[in-house]
């Protein structure tokens, strides 16, 4: 019996077969995140299926432990290891997101397409985080200042101090599926050429983020 054979048994959670895959979406997830200058759909349904999955081998560790038999203990160290690679990952990936909604905390709040990406509670704690920072700087600094200068997302005078991702900035990518009318054309140019499967590239995120939201192309 080898490592695999040990996870697959006391995986209780989902088949093998569906736990693999949701670390591996899991992972292209955080990195595609990590690239992406904009923050992209929260994966609801995957996060679900993983938390549930690390509740369930919490309890399975926690039920088990004590028992004298060293293949069974064996099995738990095995068990706790893969736990907590797991368990990085959804705090790696949770933490990337939270960073780009405290950057740009009032352009992801005043902009319901973006707002939309977010989950319920990162949206709470999107207006926790924004409440809490107006209320700083106003008993900081802003209340000597007129009232009409004390907004944080003012956009007078042709200047904004809302901060936006730059969306033409460079990223790696790969073709992953057969792309229809796969000719990309960089905005503001007259630059084209055509996605083909297994090809990579850096280029404008702006050029290929059709690609990336409909999952033809990722993110590297």
């Amino acid at each position: 019996m080898d490592i695999d054979d040990i996870l697959q048994e006391f995986d209780t959670a989902a088949q093998p077969h569906d736990a693999s895959r949701d670390i591996k979406d899991l992972t292209l997830s955080w990195i595609a995140e990590r690239s992406a200058p904009e923050i992209l759909p929260f994966q609801t349904a995957l996060l679900d299926r993983l938390t549930e999955r690390i509740r369930q081998q919490i309890e399975l560790v926690e039920t088990e432990t004590g028992n004298l038999d060293p293949t069974s203990n064996f099995r738990l160290i095995l068990i706790q290891t893969e736990l907590e690679r797991v368990k990085y990952l959804v705090r790696a990936y949770l933490r990337v997101r939270m960073h780009k909604i405290d950057k740009y905390a009032f352009h992801v709040l005043s902009t319901p397409p973006v707002r939309s990406c977010l989950a319920p509670s990162e949206l709470a704690y999107l207006k926790s985080h924004l409440a809490l920072l107006n209320n700083h700087y106003l008993s900081s600094f802003l209340r000597n200042f007129p009232v009409q200068l004390r907004r944080l997302d003012d956009k007078a005078g042709g200047i904004t101090m809302v901060e936006e991702p730059d969306m033409d900035s460079a990223v790696f990518c790969r073709v992953v599926k057969d792309v229809k009318d796969a000719i990309v054309r960089i905005p503001g140019t007259d630059t084209e050429f055509e996605l083909r499967m297994d090809d990579l590239y850096v280029v404008r995120y702006s050029a290929v983020r059709e690609f990336v939201m409909k999952g033809e192309v990722e993110l590297i």
